[in-house]
């Protein structure tokens, strides 16, 4: 991590609100029309986040890998079509990210020992709903790949239909029919009937 005496790069470095330093791409500054480039990108960071630790299932590699993506894609802002969303750019930007780092053995999580898990018993009103959740959070993790990352992109990256198949490089149909495919199974692994409601 950078000291504050990087902070005397101002024009070079920028600070994103996580407090991580994003050096400016070879041969600009943040100044020469960065700006607005960052902003939009910083602007962003919740959803790159959210969708990092939704694929990512830890906190500290969520960090990681959305810094990453940050990185890149101020590094490859020339690559951006403006015509297009830069959301679901980014959101392809962190997917592809995601997967090398998968394919290089970076991205595996780490299982945690059990004696390290610490936790108290809690009331049985506010244990209900978090077995809800555990619950789908696992059923997610029986999902193919691409239908788990079709399903997050819409659900947690909150992309529309159309950006999510554009950050994919798919159809909408073929988007549309993992979206209902993952949903169906979900709804079997939760043991919830047709018509309950999964996201």
């Amino acid at each position: 991590m950078a000291s504050c005496a990087a902070l005397s790069l101002a024009p070079k470095v920028a600070l994103n609100p996580a407090g991580c330093f994003i050096p400016a791409p070879p041969g600009q500054r943040f100044g020469q029309g960065m700006h607005s480039f960052q902003d939009r990108v910083v602007e962003y960071l919740p959803d790159l986040w959210r969708y990092a630790l939704s694929l990512t299932r830890n906190r500290d590699a969520a960090d990681d890998l959305v810094q990453d993506c940050v990185e890149r894609a101020i590094r490859k802002q020339a690559l951006w079509q403006p015509s297009g969303s830069l959301k679901a750019w980014l959101m392809t930007l962190l997917l592809n990210q995601f997967r090398n780092n998968l394919a290089s053995g970076k991205g595996r999580p780490s299982p945690m020992p059990i004696d390290e898990m610490v936790s108290e018993p809690r009331a049985a009103e506010t244990l209900a709903p978090r077995l809800d959740l555990a619950d789908t959070a696992r059923a997610l993790t029986t999902l193919p790949e691409d239908q788990r990352e079709t399903l997050l992109l819409v659900v947690v990256g909150g992309l529309s239909y159309r950006e999510a198949a554009e950050a994919l490089d798919i159809p909408l149909g073929t988007l549309m029919s993992r979206l209902g495919r993952a949903r169906a199974a979900l709804r079997v692994a939760l043991g919830q009937n047709e018509g309950a409601q999964v996201p």
